[in-house]
């Protein structure tokens, strides 16, 4: 695919320390805009820290994040949706008191254009069709997959540029998890750009153009998604 000169997203020598425990330790990564990346790696490699990290949400101890040829290192959580950056995060997090429609109202809390918000929350129902059918249903009560597209649609209500994807099929049924990676393509095909952290290793690659695979903190390998789905390394240690 062409690319842009500019990455969307580009992280320089990144470390995040938790106390003593250096998390993340002078990690680089590129995102362009309208690609599917996945970053990969074993439990407690980072990931998590990774997208916690782009998303502000936790502090850095070094290094740089530049988002659209801009530092956001001093930036806020709020500011990064107000920047096009959204987050789904591991666990789903949704409001499980508050219907489907109050969840993704709220994925829109940054947004002014009341109308245009109504039309983007069709759209979601659209894209989404188990919500729609369950739209004043309290999100506690939902299944975790449905549960999952919620979680997926209140970011998409920011209206992001990126979305950052904290394990999307963890805990659920195969077929569920194939009808989310469907979505996902769906999403890249309107130009959102996508980065995936996903414990499903193989399927995550299957449907990316790159990927990153992270261990103890640092980023060890990264290539072409087709390469890294044939590397002998990657396949030991992820695909099975």
């Amino acid at each position: 695919m062409s690319q842009s000169p500019l990455p969307l997203l580009e992280i320089q020598q990144l470390s995040v320390c938790y106390g003593r425990i250096q998390a993340l330790q002078a990690v680089d990564l590129q995102i362009f805009p309208g690609e599917v990346v996945t970053l990969i790696g074993a439990n407690g490699a980072g990931k998590t820290t990774t997208l916690r990290a782009i998303s502000r949400i936790i502090p850095t101890s070094g290094g740089a994040i530049f988002y659209k040829g801009q530092s956001i290192i001093r930036c806020g959580a709020c500011q990064m949706v107000q920047m096009g950056i959204a987050h789904s995060p591991e666990g789903r997090r949704i409001l499980a008191r508050q219907t489907v429609l109050d969840n993704l109202e709220l994925g829109a809390y940054t947004r002014r254009d009341r109308a245009q918000v109504k039309a983007d929350i069709d759209q979601q129902f659209q894209l989404f069709p188990r919500l729609a059918e369950r739209r004043h249903q309290q999100a506690g009560t939902l299944s975790g997959g449905e549960q999952q597209m919620l979680a997926i649609a209140r970011a998409l209500m920011s209206c992001p540029q990126l979305l950052l994807l904290d394990e999307p099929s963890l805990g659920l049924a195969p077929t569920i998890v194939r009808e989310i990676f469907v979505i996902l393509q769906r999403l890249r095909e309107t130009g959102v750009t996508l980065l995936l952290v996903e414990q499903n290793a193989h399927l995550a690659l299957q449907h990316s153009d790159r990927g990153y695979v992270l261990e103890a903190g640092r980023i060890t390998l990264s290539g072409q998604a087709p390469d890294l789905l044939g590397d002998e390394r990657v396949k030991q240690a992820y695909l099975g």
